[in-house]
């Protein structure tokens, strides 16, 4: 991971100063939208009795500083009622700017799995990199990168009752089974009142596709039974027009077991005569 940091052309200064908290800026890469309240509180409890241990990491813009790594710290210092903050200055770009605040993120634990996929879609579009590169520089398997991008496939309302519900990363993958949104909006929400486990989930979901899989068949036999009353209709309507034409048709339908016999009589030497 340490390999991560060494970005050319760009240094760290490894002094620390004490910056006022007004003249930080949020990070605008931060992967992060929501912060616990009481966590930030305990923090800002803590920093209140032993002050923060841990610098933030800023970088100049303009007159003031654009935060870096740290914004827990950031608010709970605010809320613990500090004036100032011992900081690192880096001189980074967005990019490594962006991808320090994952990976601090990513370390800490502290992301929600639908912010990770879409921070790691955003590095990936901002480095242009491929799914292989992302994987290798977070510290993921392939297939784990590729398993929580596909997390972005779920819809904002899928989203927010997944939240709500508190239903982990891999339940949320199990929905990814269902291809249907509405049939994935009434998996969790039963998955979610009845509190069921990932186990549990999978079953329902097995259920949930095997009946989408025997209304499919019930559709095709459908339409196949369609063509079949249309062609029955078509056969039905040239011997009546025959009928009327004076043909002696003959005609004789029998059904058993599920299958239509269907036999035409006509003497040719009458039709021919017709």
């Amino acid at each position: 991971m340490a390999a991560i940091f060494a970005a050319k052309k760009e240094r760290t200064a490894a002094r620390v100063v004490e910056i006022p908290v007004e003249q930080i800026a949020p990070n605008p890469y931060q992967p992060r939208s929501e912060f616990n309240q009481g966590e930030l509180l305990s923090l800002a409890a803590s920093i209140k009795a032993d002050g923060i241990l841990q610098p933030l990491t800023v970088r100049q813009k303009g007159e003031k500083f654009e935060l870096i790594a740290g914004e827990r710290r950031l608010r709970a210092a605010i809320l613990a009622g500090l004036g100032a903050v011992p900081c690192i200055i880096s001189d980074v770009s967005d990019r490594t700017s962006a991808l320090w605040s994952l990976v601090e993120n990513i370390q800490r634990k502290d992301l929600g799995f639908f912010e990770e996929a879409d921070a790691i879609a955003r590095l990936i579009d901002f480095y242009g990199m491929t799914q292989e590169d992302a994987a290798l520089r977070l510290g993921y398997a392939q297939s784990t990168l590729a398993n929580k991008l596909r997390l972005r496939k779920l819809g904002s309302e899928e989203r927010r009752l997944i939240g709500e519900y508190r239903l982990s990363e891999r339940h949320a993958r199990a929905l990814l089974r269902l291809d249907d949104p509405e049939a994935r909006l009434s998996a969790i929400r039963q998955i979610g009142r009845r509190k069921l486990n990932v186990e549990a989930s999978e079953r329902l979901i097995d259920g949930m596709l095997e009946r989408e899989r025997y209304k499919e068949r019930i559709r095709k036999g459908s339409a196949i039974f369609g063509d079949l009353r249309l062609f029955m209709n078509t056969v039905n309507k040239a011997v009546e027009t025959m009928q009327i034409a004076g043909v002696d048709v003959n005609v004789d339908k029998k059904e058993a077991d599920g299958v239509l016999d269907y036999h035409i009589r006509i003497p040719l030497n009458k039709a021919e005569k017709g």
